[in-house]
């Protein structure tokens, strides 16, 4: 069958004026529990608390909403990893049935378990300050035994160590949500990152929460909005990681240095080098939540 030369001007022309297709279509939430909306004690961050329940509801609605703006942003498929504490908080049956879900806590990447070069694009929700930061609800690092975490000389909360994952597979982040000292913190590692603001920080406890109706339609407008301009970059692999960790609990590093490559600063700092950022990742996460002193 033959066009004609007109025809085919006018398909070009139709073509050019067609929007791109967004490049995010394979997007990974990671999921937090201290930076949701309406979070605010501690008697809701663990399963033995009297409003665990409730957090827990709020947290897959926070989820859900980025969930559904992620797909209205041009994904095609959605990973959401539990990642606070024990890592099952979020109950598969409240879950957006378009997800997929990576769930407990034994995992050797831990916030970021399952993530590699495929997707193009990354999003935090519910996020916390990192470990001794004077204003920021629930701040801390990891398991709560790390006073500070350094990666090549930068200091980095969870946010910041994940963002270090994220770059070496070439994957962004776009968007994070949490109390106004997290969404700060992260621009710090990663200036291009959008924040949705959920709740504002008093102190490390006290809260000014925003109506939930709320932040769940921002988080899934800025969702939308992020995944549908999100472009993918090289992989970002350094020919070194030093990793620097300054511990509560001197018993810790004292456990951790019976392994050679990792040596003792002092009575409550380690350092070890790794050639992979998932390498150091792993090492990170062993010595902050499976050595055990007791």
């Amino acid at each position: 069958m033959r066009f004609s030369p007109v025809w085919l001007a006018v398909v070009a022309i139709v073509g050019l004026s067609t929007p791109a297709r967004a490049q995010a279509r394979k997007v990974y939430i990671s999921v937090d529990m201290e930076g949701i909306s309406g979070v605010n004690s501690d008697n809701q961050t663990s399963a033995a608390g009297a409003e665990y329940g409730r957090a827990r509801k709020l947290m897959v609605e926070d989820a859900n909403a980025a969930i559904r703006g992620a797909f209205e942003g041009g994904a095609m498929q959605v990973v959401v990893n539990d990642s606070h504490g024990s890592q099952r908080n979020i109950l598969p049956e409240d879950l957006d049935q378009r997800a997929h879900l990576i769930s407990h806590s034994f995992k050797r990447h831990g916030m970021m378990e399952g993530l590699d070069s495929t997707f193009d694009a990354i999003i935090f929700v519910g996020y916390h300050a990192k470990a001794g930061s004077p204003r920021g609800v629930f701040a801390h690092t990891g398991s709560g035994v790390l006073r500070d975490l350094q990666i090549n000389g930068q200091s980095v909360g969870e946010g910041g160590m994940n963002a270090f994952l994220a770059r070496w597979f070439g994957v962004p982040v776009i968007m994070i949500t949490g109390d106004d000292v997290a969404v700060a913190e992260q621009k710090e590692t990663t200036p291009q990152v959008r924040g949705v603001t959920v709740k504002r920080a008093i102190n490390s406890r006290a809260v000014e929460l925003r109506p939930l109706a709320d932040t769940r339609k921002e988080i899934q407008e800025v969702a939308k909005a992020t995944v549908a301009a999100a472009r993918k970059a090289p992989p970002e692999r350094l020919a070194r990681y030093v990793v620097r960790m300054e511990m509560r609990d001197p018993t810790i590093p004292e456990v951790a240095s019976a392994f050679r490559e990792i040596r003792l600063v002092n009575p409550t700092t380690v350092e070890f080098t790794r050639e992979s950022m998932p390498d150091a990742y792993r090492l990170i996460r062993v010595i902050y939540r499976f050595i055990n002193t007791d």
